[in-house]
């Protein structure tokens, strides 16, 4: 849906690049505002729309108030001193926990299979290229690859020092109070039923470590124990060896 009120056919050439089609009975659907493109669930509009915003909002606050070094997806990355990793977050999702690491001074390659998240994606990442205050840093340290994580974890190059896991994994059914955010976003993804298969090629493509960012009462990926990670209020960041570069 398109509600800029131009005629300039915004909408066909976004559909053109992600392949999207247009279906009316679809509960999702993807709109073009004057300020940026969301996602609604039709049959609860009070959800609201979810965007992509790397320049205001929370992420602002985040970047401006956070932890910074010293939030938990750093830390678990291993960041220290001047050792700043080369990561590829392969389940972006909405770039949060990327956007995090690129602010402290990791270069991040997202990848993100999913093109209605990956199209949101790169309309928050032009936007925040364009900013003043942000875009010089953003675009040296932020990119998006669309493709699925199971084929190119396989093929990247260069290799990263850290390969990034968050899938998705199912709310327990007392949590009515997921975010509404949440309940948009898993309507249309739905859990990672494939997740378990990306722990192995990560450890073969990080050439330092491999971090999963998992609920506290989530199993371990792959059901593959790990005496590391780092443990937060709701979550935690098990920690797998990845496979170091031979000479």
């Amino acid at each position: 849906m398109d509600e800029t009120g131009a005629t300039d056919g915004a909408l066909s050439v976004l559909a053109a690049r992600w392949g999207l089609e247009h279906d009316e009975d679809n509960p999702m659907a993807l709109v073009l505002t004057p300020q940026h493109l969301e996602l609604r669930k039709r049959d609860e509009p009070k959800l609201g729309g979810i965007f992509v915003d790397f320049v205001g909002g929370a992420m602002a606050h985040r970047r401006k108030f956070g932890g910074g070094r010293g939030e938990a997806v750093a830390k678990a990355v291993g960041i220290k001193g001047d050792y700043l990793p080369d990561v590829v977050d392969a389940t972006a999702g909405l770039g949060r926990d990327a956007f995090v690491l690129a602010s402290v001074g990791c270069r991040v390659r997202m990848l993100e299979r999913n093109p209605v998240v990956a199209a949101l994606l790169d309309d928050g990442l032009t936007r925040g290229y364009a900013d003043a205050d942000i875009g010089g840093w953003l675009q040296e340290r932020l990119q998006l690859i669309h493709a699925s994580s199971l084929t190119a974890l396989t093929d990247i190059t260069p290799r990263p020092q850290v390969v990034y896991l968050d899938p998705m994994f199912p709310h327990r059914q007392k949590s009515a109070l997921v975010k509404k955010e949440m309940r948009v976003f898993q309507s249309l993804v739905g859990p990672d039923l494939d997740a378990d298969g990306l722990l192995e090629p990560a450890r073969q493509l990080a050439t330092k470590r491999v971090v999963v960012k998992r609920p506290d009462y989530a199993p371990p990926l792959a059901d593959v124990a790990t005496p590391n990670a780092i443990v937060t209020k709701g979550h935690r960041f098990d920690i797998y060896a990845g496979t170091p570069l031979t000479e």
